[in-house]
């Protein structure tokens, strides 16, 4: 692709990185069939290589953004499916990050989306206020025909009720049962800690068991994931400064072999701190040296072995794979190969990967093609007749267990379960 750049635009580091995807863009349409939303909406702006060109002209212009631009570039999932399928090496994702930065800074979006943006950006990355927030949801639930379409969606979408906080999840150490074969930190996020505290709980007795000493760091807390797909850039910029003090921390006061994620989302963003502080030449290096750290809870317990199998008869486990874990960390085979060797009867659902439409905050702002996402997944998932459903990303649970009666269960609950901890199904 042909980029018009004037020489004062190349001079800013960002257009540089920008304008090397952009060129590397040879228009061959492979990105088409593996995007979900130009399957569903079948307009080439809504496909990868039509939003490339939209972000193109709206950063080569520089001035004000259209009004027609931003939704397509909204109703990305971010699910980098387009970066996995592309033969010539377009990093998607570094062009739709920038392009939700730049349409922060410089496009005005109307009073009601700012509000709801600035509620959920307020919210979901605290969670004391997110616990109280759904609590409050839950008393507004028999008054949503009073709140209007959008913040109907809102309270709909909130549980029930709300599991009590764990004080797994408080800053502490959790020693190995047995020989110290590992020494990690644990990410306890924020969300995920509200809405099922249960998935910690399993993955520090996984951990614990096969040798890991597991700290949960003080002042670690939302990875920056959620503000980031907004666009909110220093937000995410602080969150992700706390977690790097947290953990640096750690490492100089003991050592630190790695930094343990169990939601996909968050560990794709910690892995990807290194490019978010690149030209920070204060928290460059020290933010790089956690990328390095970082990784998924899959790849800790393949490192360690999966061992002390319970050997009880276990259910027919539909596996769903987060984008955020395949397509933006590589992840695929060690969940899999974990549950088989656990005992479970695996199977993958048959759409090649779709997301099921969960991505971040996606299903809270563009509920109608989330909503679309999830119908397509779960129907996926019913021709396989599974006794559960398994995942590796807390966006991706909530989602599918708002379409299905089946229990939606985390990859190291089901772990857990088959090593010795307790029954997550009940």
């Amino acid at each position: 692709m042909q980029t018009n750049f004037t020489d004062i635009q190349r001079d800013d580091p960002q257009i540089q990185v920008m304008d090397e995807n952009l060129r590397k863009c040879v228009h061959c349409g492979f990105c088409l069939t593996a995007c979900p939303t130009y399957n569903l909406l079948g307009d080439e702006r809504d496909s990868p290589r039509g939003r490339i060109y939209l972000i193109k002209e709206m950063l080569e212009d520089g001035g004000a953004i259209s009004d027609e631009v931003v939704p397509h570039i909204d109703r990305c999932l971010s699910c980098l499916a387009c970066k996995t399928a592309c033969p010539s090496g377009v990093d998607y994702q570094r062009l739709i990050d920038h392009a939700r930065v730049h349409i922060e800074e410089h496009y005005q979006r109307p009073w009601f989306e700012r509000l709801v943006r600035r509620l959920i950006a307020g919210l979901i990355p605290h969670p004391g206020r997110f616990r109280l927030a759904l609590r409050l949801a839950a008393l507004a639930r028999p008054f949503t025909g009073l709140l209007g379409e959008r913040l109907s969606h809102l309270v709909a979408m909130a549980p029930k009720s709300v599991p009590a906080p764990s004080d797994m999840d408080r800053p502490q150490i959790f020693p190995a049962a047995g020989e110290t074969k590992m020494r990690v930190a644990l990410l306890t996020g924020c969300a995920q800690q509200v809405l099922r505290p249960s998935i910690n709980e399993a993955t520090i007795r996984l951990l614990t068991r096969l040798g890991c000493e597991v700290v949960v760091g003080v002042g670690a807390g939302c990875c920056g994931a959620l503000v980031h797909h907004m666009g909110q850039e220093s937000e995410a910029r602080k969150s992700a400064q706390a977690n790097i003090e947290s953990w640096l921390k750690i490492a100089d006061e003991n050592g630190l072999d790695a930094v343990v994620a169990n939601a996909s989302g968050c560990g794709t963003m910690i892995k990807d701190y290194g490019f978010l502080f690149a030209e920070d030449a204060v928290w460059r290096d020290r933010a790089e040296k956690v990328a390095g750290l970082s990784r998924d809870v899959t790849e800790i317990v393949t490192a360690l072995g999966l061992s002390a199998v319970s050997g009880e008869p276990l259910p027919t486990v539909a596996y769903h794979e987060a984008c955020s874990l395949a397509n933006g960390q590589g992840v695929t085979a060690e969940p899999r190969n974990l549950l088989k060797a656990a005992g479970f009867t695996v199977r993958d659902i048959p759409d090649g990967g779709q997301c099921c439409g969960s991505a971040g905050t996606y299903n809270l702002l563009q509920p109608t093609l989330a909503n679309l996402l999830k119908d397509q997944k779960i129907a996926a998932i019913d021709l396989l007749q599974p006794e559960v459903i398994a995942t590796g990303n807390i966006g991706c649970l909530t989602q599918l267990a708002g379409g299905t009666t089946l229990p939606v269960l985390h990859t190291v609950e089901l772990l857990d379960w088959a090593t010795g901890g307790p029954n997550p199904i009940g």
